[in-house]
Order: C-alpha cells, then structure tokens, then sequence
C-alpha cells in the first residue's frame, strides 16, 4: 500500500518534523483527517506551512489555551486562520504557551516549559513559546502568537527570529480566546522580515464583527513618515542585565547606520510598561476568564491563578483613575514621536534561566516586561528584531516601536536593519517639498499640506553649510538659509500631489520663499528658504537649536 500523504504536497515532511520536535512546541500536530476536510486556496502564501498558538481556534481542533480541560473541538476557523489557508498557507498545528497567555516566560503551561533554541537552560520566552520555537527550529515558514504585554516579541528575542506585532484593531480577534480584549493583538514571528510582511498584509483586514477591529488608513496618518529616517533611542542608562550590556551598546552602532538616531526620555513609556500588571489594568483579565479560575483543577497554573484572582481586590475607582494616567502617558508618548519616526528599545533586560523563573515566577516574569508591557496601552506596534548574540552566546533581541497604523513604514524600517530589500515607495506623479517651520506636522500651517493631499513622506536633515533666523512677521517661524559652513537644519519632506505646489506658492508669505535645500544624504529637493542678504539684516540666527521644534520648546 502507497503510504498516506497528509495535506497538500509538501506538507507531509514538515508535519513529520513537528511530531519529531524534541521540545513541547506543540499541542496538537493536525493528520490525514483534518487535512481531508481543509480547504486550502491557491495565493500570496502558497506553499508556506505555518503553526498556530493554542489560544487561537482551528476548526475540529480544541482550543486549549495550555488547559487540558477545553477539549471541546473549535467549531470554525479563528479568521486569521482562514485568510492565511485562503492566500495558500498550511497549518501544522497547534503551539504551547503560558496558560490562558498570562506571562512571558513560556514555562506556565502543564504541558511542559519550551527553552530557547540556543540553550535547554534558558526560557522561551512566552506567552507564544512554542510558536516562536516551532519558526526558530525551522519546522514552520512562519506561526500566529498573541501580544497582550510582549508575547510577540520576547519569544522572539530569545529565539533569534522576528516578531511583529501590528497596531490593534488591523488583525481580526475573532476566535481568539481572549486575554485582555481591548489590548489583544494576534501577532507573526518569522526568520525574516519579508516573510512576516507578506504575512501581515494578508492578516490585515477589517472585520466588523470584532468589536475592536480597526481598518488601515489609505494614507498615513499625520506625522508618520513612509520612509523612516529618524530613531530615537534613551537617553538614559537602562535596567539591562551585564550580558545584555555589550549587544545593546552594539545595536546602538547598527541603528546609526540605518538611521539617524535621536535621544529621547522614555520615562512615560517605562510608567506605562508598569501600570499593566502592576496597576488595575490587569482587571481585564479577570473579567475575561477569572471565573475558570475559581476551580480546584491541579491543571491550573497557580501563578497565572495568584495573578488574574489577585485583581478581585481592584475597584472601579482604581480603574478610573488609571485610565486617567494613562491619558497623560499617551499624550507625552505623541509629543515624543512628533521628531522621530521609530523608537529603539531592547526587547527585554535579560535572559532568564528555568531554574531562575521557579525560584521567583513572578519577580522574574515582571521584569522582563520592562520594555514591552506598554506598548498596547500607549497604542503603539511594534517589530522584534534580532540584534546579534550575547557573550554567552544567547540571542539578544530589540524592538521598533512606532505609533498606530505605521506598521508598514515601520516594517520598511526593520527590513533595513536586517538588511534585507525595502524599496522606496513609488511617488508616481507626485512631487517632494522641504519645509522647517510653520509648514511642520502639528505646526499652523500644516493643515495647507494635508488640504492639498499631502502626506510625511520622511523626516530629513539639511546637507551641513544651512543656517536658520527667525523671520519677522504675524507668526513665528524660521528661514532657512543655504550657504557653506558646519550646521544642518532638521525639516521634514512632504510627499505631495503634482500641481499641489503651484497651488500653495500664492500662500507663501515674502521673505520666505521656494528654492532648492540640499540634504545629507547628498540630494537635493525644493523646500522652504529666504535669501542670504536678507537674513542679513539682522535676523535672530537661531541656528544652533537645530530645529524649528527644539526653538519652540527651549521658549516655552
């Protein structure tokens, strides 16, 4: 008898492979049966296999969430699901986490901890340990995780791949078991940028049965650029373990070469990191599947139990008044990417051993949310990338962040930092302009850009030899003067419609004019400039704050 082949062509070898695993990455690896009832498409993702962590439905196959006792099979597909088999994609099967995706170490599940790829001592990273582990050890093209605090990315980091996780809302969380449904992101770890692209354009989709789906703009919003040029990174010292140290000093020398790096205080966002579990946020967890909690069942995780359970003490009062501060933190979080187009931070601080997370499953699991716990409360995606090994030979992970709905600059931007292909985006027929002052995102006269269609197209910095005087007239503003010398001048460069420019000249109030501003990276554009001899009348040279925003904020 010829032997069976189980799913489509291809796919028999691979699902061989999961069953061979010799860590606990899979919960259930699907057969003959189940491919005999699929129906895979013909697409975009054509021959690529993929796994899918056990908090996300498959249809016939139950939906555990690392909790033996849903063994009910799934009825449906989660949607995700279904866009990917539609687009061509074969599930492999089903990936093992922390249970009910509460924690990032990977170890809270009865099923057996995962450990990093690098090291049997080391954790996975969770609460998507074995959808990260199940890419890393090559077994799948790609895999779906969750990112509640970080689940997308710390696996990620400690298993050397990417992790993407989008802006809320753009992937659908139907037939997602929730955790926190308002924080909840379905996420796409890869071993390239490229792969994890490809994946996310198929996932984002509208879905108006999520009570929390949100569409893609057409267009960037306001103040995200297309093309990311500008990072910003701390300005401070950061709570990093001493292995830690020398791979993050080393990213910090790679991010230069991608970008221009900009330091920046990220006290808010650490604020923010802190508030989820340690603030009454963690309610929301509690109201999802606390009441599963209240059993006896030896299967239950009891850290997971101590933590949701624990939230029974938070009042409505608490919650209101955390919704307050983070108000606030999200309002300074928009001041802080109103100059840069990315921020760069690790992924997390350290590495934890198995034996450190038992001694301390809290203290241990706490920490390494540091850097990533925020980023769905501040409304912000983000793209875990890696960033080399430490000196013991561990993967060291970072992370983009950049605000909502600039997944795919922020994508662009990672691909770079791999070094893989991210071509510009293709203008057609429009036309770029410089502008520095008045002009600027969140400035007065922005709105006369965004009136004729245009779009931040990046944030640039002049060629040195540019100066900058504050011109006399009914508002502040700056003129930008071409010359020769040392200094460089921050503008931003507007990607507008053909025509639109002609359309704007008649706006444009003397001294202040059109004319060619030359940029470092050795191109020049037309932009916003006043003559040399007028400047010489006596104008306040205002060169040395850099920028027309760091003028207004050192007045403020």
């Amino acid at each position: 008898m010829e032997p069976s082949l189980e799913g489509p062509p291809g796919v028999a070898e691979v699902l061989a492979a999961a069953r061979k695993l010799e860590q606990p990455a899979f919960i259930t690896v699907l057969d003959d049966a189940w491919f005999a009832r699929a129906t895979i498409g013909d697409g975009v993702l054509s021959g690529r296999t993929f796994a899918v962590k056990d908090n996300i439905d498959v249809a016939g196959v139950p939906t555990t969430a690392a909790y033996p006792a849903r063994a009910e099979p799934a009825a449906e597909s989660a949607v995700a699901v279904r866009l990917l088999m539609a687009a061509g994609a074969a599930p492999i099967g089903k990936t093992n986490m922390d249970q009910f995706a509460t924690g990032l170490v990977g170890t809270r599940t009865p099923y057996g901890a995962c450990h990093s790829v690098a090291s049997e001592l080391h954790v996975s990273g969770g609460s998507s340990s074995g959808s990260a582990v199940a890419v890393a050890e090559g077994v799948v093209d790609f895999a779906l995780g969750t990112d509640t605090a970080g689940s997308g990315r710390v696996p990620a980091a400690f298993n050397g791949i990417v992790g993407v996780k989008p802006s809320r809302g753009l992937v659908s969380n139907r037939g997602l078991l929730p955790a926190s449904p308002s924080l909840d992101c379905i996420s796409v770890f890869a071993r390239t940028v490229g792969v994890a692209a490809a994946v996310a354009e198929v996932l984002i989709s509208p879905d108006s049965a999520d009570p929390h789906s949100r569409t893609m703009p057409p267009l960037p919003p306001i103040g995200v650029a297309r093309r990311m040029r500008v990072v910003g990174v701390p300005d401070g010292v950061l709570d990093l373990d001493d292995e830690a140290r020398a791979p993050w000093e080393q990213a910090l020398r790679h991010a230069s070469t991608v970008a221009r790096l900009v330091p920046v205080d990220v006290s808010h966002l650490l604020e923010a990191a802190r508030m989820l579990y340690s603030g009454p946020f963690v309610a929301e967890r509690l109201a999802s599947f606390g009441d599963v909690l209240q059993s006896d069942d030896p299967q239950l995780d009891a850290t997971v139990r101590s933590i949701v359970l624990g939230a029974s003490q938070v009042t409505a009062a608490e919650v209101f008044a955390g919704l307050t501060r983070l108000s606030g933190l999200r309002a300074a979080t928009r001041r802080t990417f109103e100059a840069i187009d990315a921020l760069l931070l690790p992924v997390a601080p350290g590495h934890p051993t198995l034996a450190e997370v038992a001694a301390d499953p809290i203290g241990v699991n706490a920490r390494l949310g540091t850097y990533t716990n925020m980023v769905n409360l501040l409304d912000l995606c983000a793209v875990a990338v890696p960033a080399g090994e430490r000196a013991d030979g561990l993967p060291f992970g970072v992370q983009l962040l950049a605000p909502a709905f600039a997944d795919r600059g922020l994508l662009g931007l990672a691909a770079r930092w791999c070094g893989e292909p991210d071509p510009p985006p293709q203008l057609g027929t429009r036309s770029l302009l410089a502008v520095a002052g008045a002009h600027l995102s969140g400035q007065p006269r922005n709105v006369d850009l965004l009136e004729l269609g245009g779009r931040l197209h990046s944030r640039v910095r002049t060629a040195p030899g540019h100066r900058m005087y504050l011109v006399p007239g009914p508002f502040p503003r700056p003129g930008v003067v071409p010359g020769t010398g040392e200094s460089s001048i921050d503008m931003e460069l507007w990607d507008l419609p053909l025509g639109a420019i002609d359309q704007l000249r008649p706006t444009i109030a003397a001294p202040l004019t059109l004319g060619p501003v030359r940029l470092d990276d050795g191109s020049a554009t037309l932009g916003f400039i006043v003559d040399g001899a007028a400047a010489a009348k006596g104008w306040p040279d205002i060169t040395d704050h850099g920028s027309w925003r760091s003028y207004l904020n050192d007045q403020a």
